[in-house]
């Protein structure tokens, strides 16, 4: 919802007011406060087209909502329980589109995001707008380049919660699918912080999917195997995955993938296999690039493929009747 100039009544006991005027004031509202459940002699907020009750669900605040709320459109939003904690929030693939009401609810409560590259792609802007009081911190990895440590990115974690502020760890895709989401939770709870996971949607399908390409399709491929793909693989993960005979999904593998390419086809995977390169999935600037396994190399040199980009390489990743017309 746009707010910007947008009259709003903010709804509910007096600190519970002040966290959500505080948010909603950063995005351009102009806001009224309502802070004891009296029912008033005469209409309050005027000319407010937006009411935000943040009672709680408080009964003392029915019959006060109940005048105010015709006319308005209504949103109830609920602070977060006092005291510092850290939440890890799967952004999605990209597209704003796709992250989950639940992170949307989680941004909007945020003192402090910590982002990842991939969470939104560098749009810091974005992010702000989504957590609008926050302090936004930029913790994103680059392919050969961690310009904050993981165990520096920790830290912060921890030092903004035991500060009292409510922190959300920004991840690209799901926390916990090749996020390291895993090692947060474990320090913080190591630590004696409250932690919670809110999952996202994970890359590893969400990207393909939006691109037409499923990764299981029946007669196609009746498994799928996600693996990281900023080493080279071993031998014997070549030889598996090459007998394997479903999808092979790879993140973070476009450094590799010429050398990996080239080891799945010495381990017995067909040279004629598909594949397919989908950079920058779900947002206005993705690029589909496909070509046959035992051609990676040329392919990649030749279309100038860069990170960040979701690797499919199977029968799936080319379905002409499938393909996005995006």
């Amino acid at each position: 919802m746009e707010l910007a100039d947008v009259p709003v009544i903010v709804a509910g006991p007096a600190d519970a007011a002040r966290w959500a005027s505080a948010r909603l004031r950063a995005l351009g509202a102009v806001v009224t406060e309502v802070t004891a459940p009296a029912v008033p002699v005469s209409p309050a907020g005027g000319a407010a087209t937006v009411l935000a009750d943040v009672t709680g669900g408080d009964p003392a605040w029915a019959p006060l909502l109940a005048v105010l709320r015709p006319g308005r459109a209504a949103v109830r939003l609920d602070p977060p329980p006092g005291g510092g904690r850290i939440v890890l929030v799967g952004g999605g693939p990209g597209d704003p589109g796709l992250q989950t009401v639940r992170a949307r609810q989680e941004l909007f409560a945020a003192d402090v995001v910590l982002t990842d590259r991939l969470a939104t792609y560098d749009d810091h802007a974005l992010v702000q707008r989504l957590a609008p009081v926050a302090r936004i911190i930029d913790v994103g990895k680059e392919p050969g380049h961690h310009r904050v440590r993981q165990s520096r990115t920790q830290e912060i974690l921890i030092e903004q919660a035991r500060a009292g502020r409510y922190v959300v760890r920004l991840k690209g895709g799901d926390p916990f699918v090749f996020g390291r989401g895993g090692e947060e939770v474990a320090a913080a709870r190591a630590a004696g912080v409250p932690v919670t996971v809110v999952p996202g949607i994970t890359s590893a399908i969400g990207v393909p999917e939006g691109a037409g390409i499923p990764v299981t399709h029946r007669s196609v491929s009746h498994a799928f195997t996600v693996i990281a793909g900023h080493v080279p693989l071993p031998p014997a993960e070549c030889a598996a995955l090459a007998q394997l005979g479903g999808t092979i999904v790879i993140l973070m593998g476009v450094a590799t993938l010429a050398g990996n390419a080239a080891s799945l086809v010495a381990a017995g995977l067909d040279p004629a296999t598909p594949f397919a390169v989908v950079e920058r999935g779900s947002t206005p600037a993705e690029r589909v690039i496909r070509g046959r396994i035992g051609e990676a190399a040329a392919v990649l040199a030749r279309e100038g493929v860069t990170s960040p980009a979701v690797i499919v390489i199977g029968g799936v990743s080319d379905l002409p009747q499938l393909r996005s017309s995006q």
